[in-house]
């Protein structure tokens, strides 16, 4: 396949009938200590693989593991037992740390602690800078970057003046900037209103289905994570579902189980099933609550 517009290295390659393998994470262990000095683990031996050009969500309540594992992908953490190996290139070489993290751009919870410059342009062009691209080049990256998040109209406006979702997608632009593989996302919508959170979601799929790009998107929204190519739920540091959105969110004793929500459509299936009428399995949107109900 060819190159999106952005032109993301490696956008869709296939290795024979295969997708390459962009992310593999095989028996990962991850320990810390309590205020008590007790050892604890927040990861207890996961393995997972993602392909290049995929959108995995990662779901699962607070302490499940859902951060550390984020932050092992981008090298911020390393493993304790198990491997983590990102692009052929095991987390754990100390020399190839650099390489990794231009490979793996994070966004994070709050986008004003990722906004550190006077404008929008001078925001996104810090990352580039940073790695020493030529000053052309950078205005080439930070103009195509703003137009991938739909913010090319914003280039001299202060951050601070932005609203939340917009601070959000400046922060994307930052890192895409960069040209990663793979963009890593930890709970990025957390903090915003559904406008904010709307605004976001549309940068992410676009990023995904449009450019290419690799995405992890760690979420407590169980209507984000509908968008996904692949559903990862997480429970006391250990994978415990894995699946298509309508293969895991139809399985809706399990995840209250699990302490988690389900989809509002999927809900609401339930409810409407359980007063008698009659509805197919793996309700996930309106658009198919509305065909169910009005074929």
């Amino acid at each position: 396949m060819l190159e999106a517009k952005f032109g993301f290295p490696g956008f869709c390659f296939r290795a024979g009938s295969e997708w390459l393998k962009v992310i593999e994470v095989k028996d990962l262990v991850h320990q810390y200590k309590t205020p008590q000095g007790e050892a604890k683990k927040a990861l207890q031996g996961i393995s997972l693989t993602i392909k290049e050009g995929e959108f995995v969500a990662v779901i699962g309540h607070n302490g499940s593991g859902k951060s550390t594992l984020a932050k092992h992908l981008n090298a911020l953490l390393l493993p304790h037992q198990g491997k983590v190996v990102i692009n052929g290139i095991d987390t754990s070489t100390q020399e190839r740390l650099w390489d990794i993290r231009q490979q793996v751009g994070m966004v994070f919870q709050n986008p004003d602690n990722q906004l550190i410059a006077t404008t929008v342009e001078e925001d996104v062009a810090f990352g580039p800078e940073n790695l020493g691209i030529p000053p052309v080049k950078i205005r080439q990256l930070v103009d195509e970057s703003l137009e991938c998040v739909g913010l090319d109209e914003f280039k001299a406006r202060a951050p601070h003046l932005l609203s939340g979702g917009q601070k959000q997608r400046v922060a994307i632009a930052g890192v895409i900037a960069m040209k990663p593989r793979i963009l890593v996302l930890d709970e990025p919508t957390a903090m915003l209103d559904p406008i904010g959170r709307k605004e976001v979601m549309d940068t992410v799929i676009g990023l995904n289905k449009e450019e290419g790009l690799t995405i992890v998107h760690i979420t407590h929204f169980m209507e984000e994570a509908v968008f996904a190519d692949r559903v990862v739920v997480m429970e006391e540091g250990n994978i415990v579902m894995e699946g298509e959105p309508r293969q895991v969110f139809s399985q809706v004793d399990i995840l209250r189980k699990l302490r988690l929500d389900v989809p509002p459509m999927t809900e609401l299936r339930e409810r409407l099933v359980q007063s008698g009428i009659k509805l197919p399995p793996g309700i996930l949107n309106v658009e198919e609550m509305v065909m169910a109900l009005c074929p």
